[in-house]
């Protein structure tokens, strides 16, 4: 939830930031790539650690990266500053997901594991809509440097994680055979290697679709309608987003009610080719009304399948690589999804920004068919 809204504050907040460090829509766009790459590194840095010292040490370490240098952003006075914080957010950002989802999954028993992930992952939901609701009710009053202050909540959330929460223990049929523990090496030697690759080019698929999409969602909202966009105030942003995220929050816990009772595999393409279809027509209407109902739709869809990535790669890798697995498929993903804020900028440019957004139902349809050749790992214990 902490983790959704500290990167949120920074799309909702950017017309503001931009104005205020005189920025273009392509540099706000390339900070948000350069940070999605440093997520990259840091999912495959913190997974490895994970694997090697522990889930909860890691999520804790990584939760006071984050939320550290979100509240740094208040004090940039350009361009690089703002960059190079958010790099640094970045890293943890990308290592928390992957000690987070390893830690989660060998916390819950097989027959409960989906809708275990899928209720972390509507977690993101929240943290989405208490982002909106921050910057509408602070920034008009005390500015973006404010909102950017209350990311340096979620270190108190890591200190209760340090003390509270257990590490998991290696299920009896692993801790014999714990060598290559965190390799990224062990991933790409049979048999583990083909998988692997499957795993990265779905997830930097739908990340790709995902980042063109929610990044430039609240900039559509707001955009002029000669721009293409919907032409919305800052309190009718919010408003509109928050009620997208509901739909998001659902579709989250939903995707794990229906992989837990039916299959994880094809729930996960089914919502892919949903939202392939629904977002074209979300992005291209011009009715604000149509708008505001399609909203809670295309965040159903078109965030949902996150539960059943965590859930899918969780049961498909070992123990003593499954955080480095988690890191690696998860984060290289965000490598090729950097260029998605960045191209759907540009695009916007030159044909506008509902139009620009209809590409990222071309990521949803590619990962849809990359998913066909996913083994199914419903019913699977952790090995």
């Amino acid at each position: 939830m902490l983790d959704s809204m500290d990167v949120m504050l920074y799309a909702l907040a950017l017309p503001a930031i931009r104005a205020d460090l005189q920025m273009s829509v392509a540099a706000g766009g390339l900070i948000m790539s350069l940070t999605l790459i440093a997520a990259a590194a840091g999912g495959i840095l913190f997974g490895s650690i994970a694997d090697r010292f522990g889930r909860t040490k890691t999520l804790t370490a990584t939760i006071l990266l984050y939320s550290s240098c979100t509240a740094l952003c208040a004090f940039a006075h350009s361009p690089v500053q703002l960059g190079i914080f958010r790099v640094l957010l970045g890293f943890g950002m990308g290592g928390e997901w992957a000690a987070g989802a390893a830690l989660v999954a060998e916390s819950w028993p097989t027959e409960k594991r989906g809708k275990a992930l899928g209720l972390v992952q509507s977690a993101w939901a929240i943290g989405y809509a208490l982002a909106a609701l921050l910057v509408a009710v602070v920034l008009p009053h005390f500015g973006w440097r404010a909102v950017f202050l209350f990311g340096a909540l979620p270190g108190l959330i890591a200190l209760w994680v340090r003390r509270k929460v257990p590490e998991p223990v290696a299920p009896s049929q692993a801790r014999g055979s714990l060598q290559g523990r965190g390799s990224i090496k062990a991933l790409f030697a049979p048999p583990l290697r083909g998988r692997t690759i499957l795993f990265t080019a779905m997830n930097a698929a739908s990340l790709f679709a995902y980042w063109g999409l929610f990044f430039w969602v609240p900039q559509y909202l707001a955009a002029p309608l000669r721009d293409g966009g919907r032409g919305l105030n800052i309190v009718q942003t919010a408003t509109w987003t928050a009620l997208m995220q509901a739909g998001t929050f659902l579709g989250y816990v939903c995707f794990g009610v229906i992989a837990d009772a039916w299959s994880r595999k094809w729930t996960y393409i089914g919502y892919l080719c949903v939202a392939a279809a629904l977002v074209p027509i979300y992005a291209g209407t011009d009715s604000a009304t149509l708008v505001l109902w399609l909203g809670p739709l295309v965040g159903f869809f078109g965030t949902g399948y996150f539960s059943g990535f965590s859930v899918m790669a969780s049961e498909s890798f070992p123990y003593a690589v499954r955080g480095i697995a988690l890191g690696f498929c998860y984060n290289l993903g965000r490598i090729v999804s950097a260029g998605a804020p960045l191209a759907i900028g540009r695009l916007s440019g030159r044909v506008g920004i509902g139009a620009a957004l209809s590409l990222t139902s071309v990521g949803f349809v590619l990962a849809a068919l990359l998913a066909v050749g996913v083994k199914e790992t419903r019913g699977r214990e952790l090995s």
